[in-house]
């Protein structure tokens, strides 16, 4: 084990030692507080013995945040994606809205989960910082949060999550809305001619294509642990749908790599060619994974059996389907937050602290992050909205633009609650009457089917 960091005067404890909580534990111990993380499994585990969550991609603002935690961002070393492209198609098979959209002053990043948590962790564990393997029950979590002066919750669990209410009016369902299936793999780059069909940048934009009634499906550039540059594939399948039944099939990584190819040469021909070039990673039989999330916000304080108050942190306080790449950034964003306010702070690290971070993010971010992943699951409360915002990036690339940026910067879509609202967001954007812009719309007809390497499908 490695030494106490010895400038410390004050204590924290972080359970979970995914990206977010190692990233916190990290930024605290930078911040002159004694850390101890806490993790059910050891650093070679955590790297090797388990799947990555979910394709993690982050954008400008959460790139932001890890820079000013003096963290690396990985935009020097992963593939960046400068836009995405977007295909909608309807329930008859209509192919009805294409769009893409460039990201305007950033880019984004794809990078597994287990290389930065792994990198973090050695840098916390080189800096002084206490690393303990064991699992985290309440009881125990009680005794920790007893002698630490804050405690962060960065995993729900062992019932950790149940310490922490679910806020509902923040939480609009009660089930998962999408079965999950992702899978990384290699095979092509990230040059002109990959996706050509879709975007003159080609391998530089990721691919979202919509298919009402079954769900959607997600290609990106991505920075795998063991291959470096690479491909995720990530895909939703609604209740119920012919999709939910396939993905269920899915028990290792070439299993869902053949599902995912059929699902494409079934619903998803336009990109089929670059899919039947991919193949799976044989060096990690974790590349691939399934299941299902109920977004959920959940209080930002939990307290122990003994009455100490502890802290929610990520996923423990907002589980978001990953459908609109909220989770990743939002816990990232919260935890930088979190670490700057601690660091300047001098009283206790009471309930009234913890309450007031909190709010804080929610407002900043949060709140912002929960609309933006319901507009992209195509909640019926947003549904017009959405059809509306659509058609616009159909028409308009400035808006397209904007639209996608929702992903980087959610807060512009707080404030558009009505169809009014929707137009005037058109107006603002484009500087155009949203009515008379929707006028120009028309349905694609067909979408470009992929030219790539054709000889060989």
């Amino acid at each position: 084990m490695t030494t106490q960091n010895s400038r410390s005067t004050r204590s924290a404890a972080v359970i979970g030692a995914g990206q977010t909580g190692v990233t916190a534990a990290l930024g605290l111990l930078d911040a002159g507080f004694d850390v101890t993380l806490h993790s059910d499994r050891d650093q070679r585990a955590l790297r090797d013995d388990v799947p990555a969550t979910g394709t993690a991609l982050e954008f400008g603002e959460t790139q932001q945040a890890e820079s000013a935690l003096g963290l690396d961002t990985y935009t020097g070393r992963a593939p960046r994606h400068t836009g995405l492209s977007v295909r909608i198609a309807g329930a008859e098979r209509e192919e009805l809205i294409q769009f893409d959209g460039h990201f305007d002053g950033y880019v984004g990043v794809a990078v597994d989960t287990r290389l930065k948590a792994d990198e973090r962790l050695t840098a916390f564990l080189e800096r002084g910082g206490r690393f303990v393997v064991e699992h985290v029950t309440p009881d125990k979590l009680d005794a920790i949060a007893a002698t630490a002066d804050l405690t962060l919750v960065a995993t729900g669990r062992g019932g950790l999550a149940d310490l922490f209410a679910i806020d509902q009016a923040r939480t609009p369902y009660d089930a998962p809305q999408r079965s999950l299936l992702t899978v990384t793999v290699t095979g092509i780059g990230h040059d002109e001619s990959v996706f050509a069909h879709r975007s003159r940048a080609g391998g530089a934009h990721s691919g979202f294509s919509i298919f009402a009634e079954q769900g959607e499906g997600w290609w990106g550039p991505y920075l795998h642990k063991d291959v470096g540059p690479s491909w995720a594939f990530l895909g939703w399948a609604r209740p119920g749908s012919e999709w939910e039944s396939r993905f269920a099939a899915a028990d290792s990584a070439e299993s869902a790599h053949r599902i995912v190819q059929d699902l494409y040469r079934d619903f998803i021909d336009w990109d089929l060619p670059e899919v039947l070039e991919n193949r799976v990673i044989a060096e990690d039989p974790h590349s691939w994974l399934k299941g299902a999330v109920r977004p959920a916000v959940r209080s930002g304080i939990g307290r122990t059996a003994g009455g100490h108050v502890v802290a929610s942190l990520g996923d423990t306080s907002a589980a978001y389907d990953p459908i609109a790449g909220q989770g990743a950034q939002s816990g990232l964003i919260q935890a930088q937050r979190l670490v700057a306010a601690a660091a300047v702070h001098e009283g206790p690290f009471d309930a009234d602290w913890i309450s007031a971070q909190y709010t804080a993010f929610l407002a900043a971010r949060g709140d912002a992050a929960n609309k933006v992943t319901r507009l992209f699951l195509g909640d019926p409360e947003l549904a017009d909205i959405g059809n509306q915002l659509f058609a616009a990036a159909a028409v308009e690339p400035r808006f397209a633009s904007a639209l996608v940026g929702l992903l980087h910067r959610p807060q512009p879509f707080l404030g558009v609650d009505s169809l009014d609202a929707a137009a005037e967001f058109i107006t603002r954007v484009t500087g155009e009457d949203a009515a008379a812009l929707l006028e120009r719309f028309a349905p694609a007809g067909q979408f470009s089917r992929s030219g790539y390497r054709l000889a060989n499908v």
